[in-house]
């Protein structure tokens, strides 16, 4: 199958590149309401599916028992860029269940928010596992383990090895997205994230279907349902949390607030809960654009699905069509969403 052109990056008055992609809208029974290309193909969610791996997190108690706030389970969900404020609420996530960094298995690397990596240099610092832009995920599955353990001792304990795929901690994880998604995870292709945890490829449909159930709670158990509805709040209240400055993520839920959750994953792969109309939607660039195409993908299917006012136009209008200028400041292109895909 052929993908669609879902974005196009102009320069002068041709089309210099397309990016190819497959898409889908389908809402909590799980009827399609829009599609593009290859929707039944698997994918690696990769960082997309976080708030379906944070839904243990608050249904099984472990969120109220350690008293997290809605910046701390925000960070659960999130893709961070590394700054102050994400390094110290991670760090608050592991304080309140007795446990500090050196519980996490996500590993190593320089914040992704070039003025937090550069202010860490110059203080002559270097990173930690809470820069890891994973360590707000990492840090909720270990709180869900000291839960689990009964105490913090006996966590640090049980922690170990928690990024295996057959680790009690890990078999909580894909349950929430095996019933997410309504995907069987022993027939679905299996392989390790950046992070260390597994990754499970599924099908596009699924996953646009996994976030409108997110979104509005059909079809996941009633604890489930309850956590995905504190998940949401708790990110429209700090959407800082789940990206950081000038990210997509941040900006849109927080012009948005409640009516959107959206998270973006590694290889150009995006999704997103409507919870206002009760749809889902996911997206997969054929070539891996994560830092520019899929962001004008699922912008432009965000402003077609949703009731926007003036302001709202104004808002995406410059997201969804974006100018692209060179190190002078010259207009050279711009990267848009195609005329036919919109």
């Amino acid at each position: 199958m052929t993908q669609p052109v879902l974005v196009e990056l102009w320069r002068g008055d041709i089309v210099e590149s397309f990016h190819r992609g497959a898409f889908a809208v389908v809402d909590a029974d799980g009827a399609i309401l829009r599609q593009g290309g290859d929707i039944d193909r698997p994918v690696y969610a990769r960082s997309a599916v976080k708030g379906l791996q944070a839904l243990p997190l608050v249904a099984s108690g472990a969120a109220e028992r350690f008293g997290l706030d809605d910046a701390e389970l925000a960070l659960a969900c999130a893709s961070h860029g590394g700054q102050p404020e994400h390094v110290a609420t991670a760090a608050s996530m592991l304080a309140k269940a007795g446990l500090s960094a050196d519980v996490l298995e996500c590993g190593v690397h320089w914040p992704t928010n070039d003025q937090a990596s550069r202010t860490l240099a110059a203080d002559g610092q270097a990173p930690c596992a809470l820069h890891n832009n994973c360590s707000g995920k990492h840090s909720g599955f270990a709180c869900l383990g000291a839960l689990m353990a009964g105490d913090a001792d006996r966590a640090r304990g049980l922690l170990r090895g928690y990024v295996e795929p057959d680790h009690v901690v890990m078999r909580e994880i894909s349950a929430s997205l095996a019933s997410a998604t309504g995907v069987r995870l022993a027939d679905a292709p299996r392989a390790t994230d950046g992070c260390s945890i597994p990754t499970f490829a599924f099908p596009v449909r699924a996953l646009a279907h996994a976030f409108a159930r997110f979104g509005t709670g059909t079809g996941l158990t009633p604890e489930r349902a309850r956590a995905a509805a504190r998940l949401r709040t708790a990110v429209a209240a700090a959407p800082l949390m789940v990206a950081g400055t000038g990210r997509l993520d941040t900006r849109l839920m927080a012009h948005f607030g409640a009516r959107v959750f959206c998270k973006v994953g590694a290889e150009g792969v995006y999704c997103a809960s409507l919870p206002e109309l009760g749809l889902g939607i996911a997206l997969k660039m054929d070539d891996g654009n994560t830092a520019r195409a899929v962001e004008v993908a699922v912008v432009a299917l965000i402003e077609s699905l949703l009731p926007l006012d003036d302001a709202d136009r104004a808002f995406v209008a410059p997201l969804r069509d974006v100018a692209l200028k060179n190190w002078n400041g010259r207009l050279v292109g711009r990267l848009a969403a195609a005329d036919a895909f919109r």
